[in-house]
């Protein structure tokens, strides 16, 4: 699953043709039962007060699976990728992208190399997901996941005493780094020499370098039998054969165009370098080019950075590199753009040295104050911001089932009072298909057909879709259109707007009709009382803007027109003024002046009203009132 579906999703290559069912259904069981086995190790070892800290794409599904195992404790879970995280269009390719992005989102923290990269991840929550981008995070079913980025760094003290061989202020040098470094300086007397060491992988851009520099020997004769370009490939168990058979033509092809029998342009060396002979080559060489077509962070383009202490070479580097985003001085380049890479090259070959100086400066101190010890430190830190965040949200506890359940038991008369959508039926994309479930069918009756209970649905619906779905339970009561309309148990619907000025509906309608016209997806819903602009099946963010201009107009229309905006989930109401579902919890809680028992529940901001009439209560009345939170595909 790593290597076939997510790795190469991730890097932005095109999946298999040869995918079928199969495969893919028994890739996901082995990912599956992999994270498994990590998160039952992780919650065995846990204790209380524990920070967990998940790193990278092979184990996405975990943080989920620590919130099943672990549901009373709330863990502290955060989630780093190492690897690039791709565009919402590019990630919707992925087979299982609901379950991946659902197991990420059960982490308290989810943080990245790059802004970009939290961005993609951000927009495919949005997109794929249809989740609402919060306050620094995802709002997942009521729960905020923040969403951060935190550069990776390398061990700078370590690498500086590895490649060390002379340095003035310290008086020291590394005797095995050294003798090489003066080997290669007479090996490549009187050449500039450039340096790559990649990954026999599409994505490390090894074939785009060799192209480009190819394009340079072409473009500048001048530097003919002059410059030498060194690429070390390192082998890897994942080498692709048909790119190495690639690599080696094209080595082949340059070297027969632009050299000769003394001479060689390129030097491919497909084996794995000593660290000494690695930290020499960055030493002694003129320029580093690094050519990635995507790569979350690479490494030699820090180490070259501290070997090149004195000669202050200049760093060309590709700006799909996730380190092109921390490393602003070096020169960055499009791998694709070969005049363009051809160009920075002869750029860089002829830098001065002031500007190689100043320009090696800031990337040295960059590189000396964010290393790997300031990346640890910086996540942890996130991960408590976030968490003090949290506590500082008043969020809508866990329901006291033990509690609610004796507290119902025991009381003589009950007022039960709910919403529909989201609360008694999951939201969907198309409300006509909002339809009840059977279970609820069958329970809903019965609560309804127990004497010491009222019963009343609270909803934005019309009349007729309650009538239609719910009509057939007696004594059942409802209210549609946020409060616009009643019925009693046992009652006939009654009309609570029909002597209110209506006349402000054609303006609406105008202006909702204006907004739908110009958002493809959305769609203008004509109540008897109410107009409402849905855009739950546009474009998420596009949809949302439109949504909020449309806000704003109508808002600045209030004050001549007797309405109230209510904005719901992917959708704007306009209301008569004053009407709303509180009244009719009034209502209610004035007709049962007994109820010994009040319970109402909700799921959004359009449930507010309700709840803010059970302060009006007697002291000694027992009232719950609970917005209904799914939460990981359950109801709290």
């Amino acid at each position: 699953m790593c290597k076939t579906y997510l790795w190469p999703v991730f890097h932005y290559i095109a999946l298999p043709d040869s995918i079928d069912k199969k495969n893919e259904a028994e890739a996901w069981n082995a990912y599956y039962e992999t994270n498994l086995v990590y998160a039952k190790k992780v919650a065995e070892t846990y204790k209380e007060g524990d920070l967990i800290w998940i790193h990278d794409y092979h184990l996405l599904l975990v943080p989920l699976m620590l919130r099943e195992l672990l549901p009373d404790q709330h863990p502290y879970i955060s989630l780093f990728l190492h690897c690039p995280f791709p565009s919402s269009e590019y990630f919707r390719c992925l087979p299982r992208r609901e379950a991946l992005l659902d197991g990420m989102l059960g982490c308290n923290l989810v943080c990245f190399q790059t802004h970009s990269y939290a961005r993609h991840f951000l927009s495919s929550c949005v997109r794929v997901m249809g989740y609402e981008a919060g306050s620094g995070g995802v709002d997942v079913r009521g729960k905020i996941t923040r969403i951060a980025h935190c550069p990776i760094g390398i061990d700078f003290d370590n690498v500086e005493h590895d490649s060390l061989f002379v340095h003035t202020s310290l008086r020291r040098h590394n005797p095995g780094v050294a003798p090489k470094v003066e080997a290669l300086r007479r090996l490549y007397a009187g050449k500039k020499i450039i340096v790559g060491r990649d990954k026999l992988d599409p994505t490390k851009g090894v074939l785009p370098k060799l192209r480009a520099f190819e394009r340079f020997l072409t473009d500048y004769p001048e530097w003919a039998n002059k410059v030498v370009l060194i690429q070390v490939t390192s082998p890897s168990p994942g080498d692709s054969p048909a790119l190495a058979t690639k690599v080696s033509e094209l080595v082949d092809q340059i070297n027969g165009t632009f050299g000769s029998l003394e001479f060689q342009p390129v030097h491919h060396y497909h084996q794995t370098v000593e660290r000494d002979e690695y930290f020499a080559l960055l030493t002694v060489a003129d320029l580093a080019l690094i050519t990635s077509i995507r790569d979350g962070m690479n490494t030699t383009s820090m180490e070259y950075i501290i070997c090149q202490a004195e000669a202050k070479g200049p760093l060309l580097v590709s700006e799909f590199t996730g380190v092109s985003a921390t490393l602003t001085k070096a020169v960055r380049v499009n791998p694709w753009d070969l005049g363009g890479v051809a160009r920075a090259i002869n750029t860089c070959l002829n830098m001065p040295l002031d500007e190689r100086i100043q320009r090696h400066q800031f990337l040295h101190e960059t590189v000396r104050t964010q290393t790997s010890a300031v990346w640890a430190h910086t996540n942890i830190l996130k991960l408590l911001e976030s968490l003090q965040g949290e506590q500082a949200t008043q969020n809508t506890p866990p329901l006291d089932r033990a509690t609610l359940l004796a507290n119902y038991k025991k009381a003589k008369k009950r007022l039960l009072l709910f919403d529909y959508d989201g609360t008694l039926t999951p939201i969907v994309k198309d409300p006509l298909a909002a339809v009840p479930p059977k279970k609820l069918l069958e329970v809903l009756p019965a609560i309804v057909a127990d004497p010491k209970n009222v019963v009343c649905i609270i909803s934005g619906r019309d009349g007729g879709f309650l009538e239609q779905h719910l009509g057939h339970i007696p004594n059942l009561g409802m209210s549609a259109e946020h409060g616009c309309f009643i019925r009693e148990p046992g009652g006939q619907w009654k009309s609570l707007t029909e002597d209110l000025d209506m006349d402000w509906r054609k303006d609406v309608l105008q202006i909702f009709r204006y907004y739908e016209a110009r958002t493809q997806g959305s769609w203008v819903e004509k109540k008897i009382s109410s107009l409402t602009f849905h855009y739950r099946n546009a474009d998420p963010v596009f949809g949302l803007f439109q949504a909020k201009e449309c806000q704003a107009m109508l808002e600045s229309m209030q004050e001549s027109l007797p309405i109230d905006v209510l904005v719901g989930k992917k959708n704007v109401e306009v209301r008569p003024a004053h009407t709303n579902k509180g009244e009719i919890v009034h209502r209610l809680l004035y007709l049962h002046p007994d109820a010994e028992f009040c319970m109402c529940a909700g799921d959004d901001k359009t449930d507010e009203d309700m709840v803010l009439h059970f302060s009006t209560r007697a002291p000694l009345t027992i009232a719950y009132k609970y917005r209904i939170v799914p939460f990981h595909g359950s109801n709290l």
